[in-house]
């Protein structure tokens, strides 16, 4: 009987994270109203960011905190104390740089992994929000079991729900984005913008990673104990601000792409207003 409790609570769990992720890529491919992707498509990019950039990424930064743990041991000191993944430095290392420089690498793999099943410019950020939806999801999926082992299914629940308002959409908009710059690359030979925008994709996750710490940032900078709580909430405001922010400003980046022939049709679009010149004056009969 136990054992049916168990997996029932695992496909609870499972379907709360799962159902938002493809809510919002629902969302998001709505946001191209000419020539939709086929689900087929969108559903193979999200499975590469589930199963495939997720765990990479896991065991990457679980070697990376070894290593430097290893190294902050033989050689210590303040030089090297952020390597060390039990120290505050070294948890905001990783948090601040070494996450976002590795995910968003994976991530965007798999924008470039299906470059063949591009047709058009806007295709990249759609492709990229669905890889980034596909991670965000197994990411807090995992997440959310973690917090059922230690504190039961309303915790699990609980903690899944904050993240799909916040870290989710964070992944799909960053990985939307690179998949824009590099669509640039492919489509309009501009040969910095994938590396420019995969900068940008490490910059939101590091921002928003930021603003989800505030509370233990202020801790480590002298904020007394009584306030961490106060900046912590407003932190995780913020962060869901800035993630609802993020992903509308991927759906106009998709609406208002360099693909002209969808961008007239769509709803959201706004064509510029072009003046004529006034013609001869009519005469009076």
């Amino acid at each position: 009987m136990g054992d049916v409790g168990a997996i029932e609570d695992f496909l609870i769990l499972t379907l709360a994270a799962l159902l938002p992720a493809l809510i919002y890529l629902l969302w998001v491919r709505q946001s191209e109203r000419l020539g939709l992707e086929p689900w087929g498509l969108l559903l193979r990019l999200f499975l590469y960011g589930a199963l495939g950039a997720t765990i990479i990424a896991a065991i990457l930064e679980l070697i990376i905190v070894d290593l430097g743990s290893a190294i902050s041991q033989k050689y210590p000191g303040p030089d090297f104390s952020f390597l060390n993944g039990g120290s505050t430095a070294g948890t905001f290392f990783l948090v601040l740089v070494i996450a976002p420089f590795i995910e968003e690498a994976l991530k965007a793999s798999g924008v470039i992994q299906y470059k063949s099943s591009m047709r058009r410019l806007a295709d990249g950020p759609v492709f990229g929000a669905a890889v980034g939806l596909g991670f965000g999801f197994f990411e807090t999926l995992l997440y959310g079991l973690g917090a059922f082992l230690t504190g039961g299914l309303v915790a699990g629940l609980l903690l899944i729900l904050l993240r799909s308002i916040s870290s989710v959409l964070l992944h799909g908009s960053s990985t939307a984005m690179f998949g824009r710059g590099y669509a640039q690359s492919v489509y309009q030979g501009n040969t910095t913008s994938t590396a420019s925008y995969y900068l940008l994709a490490v910059a939101m996750h590091a921002s928003f990673n930021a603003l989800a710490s505030l509370g233990a940032i202020a801790t480590a900078f002298g904020v007394p104990n009584a306030w961490a709580p106060y900046a912590a909430f407003v932190g995780l405001l913020a962060a869901i601000g800035f993630a609802f922010a993020a992903i509308e400003h991927v759906r106009d980046v998709i609406t208002q792409s360099d693909y002209p022939s969808a961008a007239r049709v769509h709803p959201r679009y706004r064509p510029p207003q072009v003046r004529t010149a006034p013609g001869p004056p009519q005469r009076r009969s």
